[in-house]
């Protein structure tokens, strides 16, 4: 499975996730970030540092935002959204 970064996101960007991802498997999109599911390695190390709780392991995400899989896939793949790998 893979982590999905969720609409709490949208507007802050905070990259505090970014950093302590050992794999560099966030992409930056115009609001928000996301995780790119091919990536991912299923860490966890992302969550805790994330400050608005708007990354879920996928298997644990709320039906109310089960679209934010695709939305991340979609977009960490589009060529739009470029890798990011450090702090804003």
């Amino acid at each position: 499975m893979t982590y999905v970064v969720t609409a709490a996101c949208k507007g802050c960007k905070y990259t505090d996730c970014v950093v302590v991802c050992p794999v560099d498997c966030f992409y930056e999109g115009l609001s928000m970030l996301y995780i790119h599911p091919d990536e991912c390695i299923d860490c966890d190390a992302c969550v805790n540092e994330c400050p608005v709780n708007a990354i879920y392991e996928q298997v644990n995400l709320p039906s109310s935002l089960l679209k934010w899989i695709q939305i991340n896939e979609v977009e960490s793949k589009s060529g739009n959204c470029p890798s990011i790998v450090s702090k804003n």
